[in-house]
Formats: structure tokens, C-alpha cells, sequence
């Protein structure tokens, strides 16, 4: 069977819907756009590409946090959101810019070491969230000027990662809002949504200069039916947010993460 025919086979519908689905239901439910888990699964399963997966992997997350953010607002309001306002100007001021500068070094990395890098970062995430797992609100970190230096400098790492990445980086934002902000986790998982999209369209917009976005256009089947899949997920994600506690998801994401990283590096 051509190379052609078994690319089309393994990016079959049910299998778009599905794994969109899954992944749409974590990240409804921790307030991730859940990129961490789909970008090995569009590499080592649907066969796409490092950087044109990271392209592809890039519009589901803005399909997943654009969706969970309503979603959520059941448990976390739109006002509750608001009344944290400068929590989220904050990390912005760092994040969109980190988006466009790690957008413009990912187009320009070669595909083998794209691979590596996405690796080496799966696996730092990883050991973020098996730290900081067990965080709970409490007194911020920081305070005052430290605090606002602090979040701008965070925030512009967090840019770096979900644009080289193609994520929403939720898994770093929440703990350090968490930590540094003192916020409450599921709190945290709203703001950090709010806090993704913006970072996330400054990514893609840069992203839009390469010629390897055209996958979007190629793929177009294949988008739509994992984004409907994403945005059931999302829903469902959403439902289950008062059910689920984050001490027990965490740890075996973090265990996911894992696993997903060597499969990434061995792909390279």
C-alpha cells in the first residue's frame, strides 16, 4: 500500500473525532488546551510533519480553550474572571510576546530538532505538574513589584513554550498562578484559558508567514472533525470539573507526558 494510502488510513474520521474528544474532556476539565497530549499523537499516529503538526495542533487548542472557557463558566463565572483582571494583563504582558519570538525560532528549526525540542519540553512540563500538583491557594509567592516582574517574565517563558509547541500552556500557567498569584486551582484553570487565547493567536498569526500553514488547508477534513471532536470534549470536560479531583488527573497526565516524550524523541 503507497505511503499515501496508509496516511489517509490512519487519519480517518472516527479516529479525528475520538482522539479530539479525549483530549477536548482534559482539557475542559483542568482548563488546558490539551495540545501536550495531541501533538505526539499527530506525529507518531496521523503522521504529520514536527513543525505542520505543531501548526495543526496550534488551531485545536484555540478550538479546546475557546470552547472550555464557556463551558467552565458554571463553576468559575465570567465575573469571578473579571473581578482577576490584573492577574491576567499581567502575564500577558510577558506571554504574546514570547509567542511571537518562539513562533519565529520554531519556523526555522530544522524538523530533527524540532522533534527533540518538543520532547525535552514534554517532559519539563511533566515534572511541573508532578510538583506542583499538590498546590493550593494560599498567600501569593511574591508581592507588589516582585510579584509584577516575576509574572511578566513567567509569562514571556509560557509564550516561548506553547508557540514551539503549539499549546495553550495552561500546564505552566497554572501553577504559576497558583504559586505566585496564590489562586485557586480551578480558578487558576479559568484564568489561565483567558489568559491562552490571546497568547495563542499572536502564535498562530506569526505562524501564518510560513508556508508549512498551508497544511491547514490541505487538512481541512481532518480539522473539522477533530475540532467537533474537541469541542464534545470540552463540553463533557466542563460537566465533570466539580467531580474530578486535580490531586489524582494530575500525576497520571504527568505520567502521559512522559510516555509521550520518548515516543516524540524516537520519532526525531
Amino acid at each position: 500500500m503507497s505511503d499515501a494510502a496508509n496516511t489517509s488510513t490512519i487519519r480517518n474520521p472516527p479516529a479525528a473525532f475520538g482522539a479530539g474528544a479525549i483530549i477536548g474532556a482534559l482539557g475542559g476539565l483542568i482548563g488546558l488546551g490539551g495540545a501536550e497530549f495531541r501533538l505526539p499523537l499527530l506525529i507518531g499516529v496521523f503522521n504529520f510533519a514536527a513543525l505542520e503538526a505543531v501548526i495543526l495542533n496550534k488551531a485545536m487548542s484555540l478550538v479546546v480553550v475557546a470552547t472550555a472557557l464557556p463551558f467552565r463558566a458554571a463553576t468559575i463565572s465570567f465575573g469571578t474572571l473579571a473581578d482577576n483582571w490584573a492577574i491576567v494583563v499581567n502575564l500577558l504582558a510577558g506571554s504574546l510576546l514570547g509567542a511571537w519570538f518562539g513562533a519565529g525560532w520554531a519556523t526555522r528549526l530544522k524538523s530533527e530538532t524540532l522533534y527533540k525540542v518538543i520532547a525535552v519540553v514534554l517532559v519539563a512540563i511533566a515534572v511541573v505538574l508532578l510538583l506542583g500538583h499538590n498546590a493550593t491557594a494560599g498567600q501569593p509567592l511574591l508581592a507588589g513589584l516582585a510579584q509584577l516582574v516575576a509574572g511578566v517574565v513567567a509569562g514571556f517563558i509560557i509564550g516561548i513554550v506553547a508557540a514551539l509547541l503549539g499549546v495553550a500552556g495552561g500546564e505552566l500557567l497554572i501553577p504559576t498562578l497558583v504559586l505566585l498569584f496564590g489562586a485557586d486551582i480551578k480558578l487558576a484553570g479559568s484564568l489561565s484559558l483567558a489568559i491562552s487565547l490571546p497568547t495563542m493567536l499572536v502564535g498562530f498569526t506569526r505562524y501564518s508567514r510560513d508556508q508549512s500553514f498551508s497544511v491547514l488547508g490541505r487538512n481541512k477534513a481532518f480539522l473539522l472533525v477533530m475540532a467537533a471532536g474537541s469541542a464534545v470534549g470540552t463540553f463533557i470536560g466542563g460537566l465533570l470539573l466539580d467531580l474530578v479531583p486535580n490531586g489524582v488527573l494530575l500525576p497520571a497526565l504527568a505520567m502521559i507526558l512522559l510516555i509521550s516524550a520518548v515516543k516524540v524523541w524516537r520519532h526525531s
